[in-house]
């Protein structure tokens, strides 16, 4: 009966929002569609160049191509064709480049991207497990007043970029020690290391959101009735992040597709056959119908996964989220440390300080690969280049970008996360499109430059923040508290002034701000990918795409932006821990004169004179009675 009442209420007011679900996904795949057409270039001779590089582009040859695929009826209506023969006859069509059926081989690669991602959750949720292990220690033998607000571990995994991660543990676990496999996919060894890369940045992400919601479910009457009776600290610690989970399960499920389409660079790197990587090579050569059909398959994971982290928070949460009897998980947060913030931010601006009256362009081929010195304390490159020059020039760029895209998704997402309805199938639709991919549409509508991997990373950046905001949102509306306030006649602008904004606020600053360096990492990795910026601009992903072939040489050359990354995930962490709701200062109100022969003054004077209508206390009455029974 429960899990029907569950579904019941999951589709209660299905019908629009399935609606609008279509709706979205029919356009995404429209401008998947329109792709080739939208990058003004022509199709049939991105789709010659594909399959033969070396053959002439000759007016026959591209003639003879636009006549096979059919170029020449339009886009829209290769686009219904498509669609019609998807949906009628199951059939995705053939591929443009190699003439293959496009289902079996997409199918094949969502099922190792699947199970990639399997791996990497699990991994994550291990990550997850181990950063809040502590608050979970204390909180369930209440201790939490000795807990110590940090998350510097966290910072640096959160703060590692995927593509290094891959790159490191490939070349020294994989091919120095020897002691996993490091390229191919062909068991469960080839999985470790491919995992162990993806899962830990997003393990750090989801245990210092969940470390941020334990404290407050620590603090609820249940918590504490079950400590004063003695139940195990097992027990309390587990239903607590039983209670702290279901504001967490939304960005899970958002991990989900982004594990999955989102790890092009892990999969280049180990030559994994999965669907983010075919579906890069099909929008890089153009070829429609396989770009099409895996961004269906993202499209369709993304509802799937969205729906049944609805289910999962509904099954949760009980009948409590329903009738409103639940607990804000909002408490006075202890004070942040101040010395920590401090002390990563005076490292950050030293060394863009020291770096940037260096010159970034450079070049001394005589000092190529040189270990770090008085005068070169970064080492150089293989051009000769000074790498902490590079390093302190490309963080103007990175840290301006990373912080007004984070502004800008902050705001976005904290304002649509107010509408679940209109947000919840934005969110899973955005989050269907990989940010590469995103970059690729983004070249093909407003063509190619420093500012695409920026344009690119604000589309997608929201949907977390977004996701997160109507999570906590749902659930502070079905708090006790909250009820009784609107009960006594507070309107809806005091509940969001003083209820809704200081419970889901903070919280939503904090992630933005742990993202941050995920920011940057995605700027990054789009210009590792060769999707940003081009050399010789001294952007942290080309630096780091441009040094990764000399990493067992020169070390020095990776290491150097990798730290500064690791240092602004530490600044950002630190600095989250910070961010508390203003509270209003209290006034003080001015004594009133009191005219002699008041009823206070009567009272004040006359102590033992009880008033007209007045209570008698226990105290007297009991000895009334004891008179009375004499």
């Amino acid at each position: 009966m429960g899990i029907r009442t569950t579904l019941r209420t999951c589709a209660r007011g299905g019908g629009p929002v399935l609606i609008w679900r279509i709706a979205l996904a029919t356009l995404l795949l429209c401008g998947i569609g329109l792709l080739p057409w939208l990058t003004r270039t022509n199709p049939a001779l991105t789709v010659l160049k594909a399959r033969s590089a070396e053959r002439a582009p000759t007016p026959e040859v591209l003639t003879a191509i636009r006549d096979e695929l059919g170029l020449d009826a339009g886009p829209l209506q290769i686009l219904g064709q498509w669609l019609g023969g998807l949906l009628l006859h199951g059939d995705a069509g053939s591929s443009w480049i190699s003439g293959a059926e496009v289902l079996p081989s997409v199918v094949q690669a969502l099922g190792a991207s699947l199970l990639l991602m399997a791996g990497a959750l699990a991994v994550a949720g291990a990550t997850a497990l181990v950063l809040c292990a502590r608050t979970l220690w204390l909180g369930s033998r209440g201790r939490l007043a000795r807990r110590r607000t940090g998350g510097s571990g966290a910072a640096l995994l959160a703060a590692l970029p995927e593509f290094l991660t891959a790159s490191v543990l490939a070349t020294i676990v994989g091919v120095q020690l020897g002691w996993l496999p490091a390229l191919g996919w062909y068991g469960p060894q080839w999985m470790v290391l491919p995992a162990l890369s993806l899962g830990l940045p997003a393990g750090a992400v989801l245990g210092r959101m969940l470390d941020d919601l334990l404290p407050g479910a620590f603090a609820e009457p249940w918590a504490l009735a079950a400590a004063a009776r003695g139940l195990p600290g097992r027990s309390i610690a587990r239903q607590a992040l039983r209670r702290c989970v279901p504001g967490v399960l939304p960005n899970l499920g958002l991990f989900v597709v982004g594990l999955t389409g989102g790890a092009v660079a892990v999969e280049q790197i180990f030559d994994i056959p999965g669907l983010g990587r075919s579906t890069l090579q099909a929008a890089v050569a153009q070829d429609l119908p396989v770009l099409q059909a895996g961004a269906l398959a993202l499209v369709l994971l993304a509802a799937a996964s969205g729906g049944l982290v609805r289910l999962v928070v509904r099954l949760l949460t009980g009948p409590a989220l329903r009738d409103g009897a639940l607990q804000s998980l909002h408490r006075p947060s202890p004070p942040a440390p101040r010395v920590l913030p401090l002390l990563y931010g005076a490292a950050l601006l030293a060394v863009v300080a020291l770096g940037l009256p260096r010159d970034p362009l450079a070049l001394d081929t005589k000092a190529r690969l040189q270990h770090p010195s008085a005068e070169h304390p970064f080492g150089t490159d293989a051009l000769g280049r000074d790498v902490l020059a590079r390093v302190a020039h490309g963080a103007l760029d990175t840290l301006t970008l990373a912080l007004a895209i984070s502004a800008v998704a902050l705001l976005t997402g904290v304002v649509l996360g107010f509408l679940p309805r209109l947000s919840g199938p934005l969110v899973d639709t955005v989050n269907a499109i990989p940010p590469v991919l995103a970059a690729l549409l983004v070249t093909a509508v407003a063509g190619s430059g420093p500012a695409t991997p920026a344009l690119a990373v604000a589309a997608v950046a929201w949907g977390p923040l977004a996701a997160h905001t109507s999570a906590l949102l749902q659930q502070e509306r079905a708090t006790t508290h909250l009820l009784a306030t609107h009960a006594l006649g507070a309107g809806p602008l005091h509940l969001l002034r003083y209820e809704l904004l200081p419970a889901v606020l903070p919280p939503v600053t904090r992630h933005a701000l742990l993202r941050l360096p995920g920011t940057a990492l995605a700027l990054a990795a789009l210009g590792f990918l060769g999707l940003g910026a081009g050399p010789p601009t001294p952007e942290w992903g080309l630096l780091l795409a441009e040094n990764q072939p000399y990493a067992e040489r020169a070390p020095w050359a990776v290491l150097a932006p990798a730290a500064v990354l690791a240092l602004l995930g530490a600044l950002a962490v630190t600095a989250a821990d910070g961010v508390r709701w203003p509270r209003p200062p209290r006034r003080a109100r001015p004594p009133r004169e009191r005219r002699p022969g008041t009823l206070p003054d009567r009272i004040l004077s006359e102590p033992d004179q009880p008033h007209a209508g007045a209570t008698p206390t226990p105290r007297k009455e009991a000895a009334t009675v004891r008179e009375g029974a004499r």
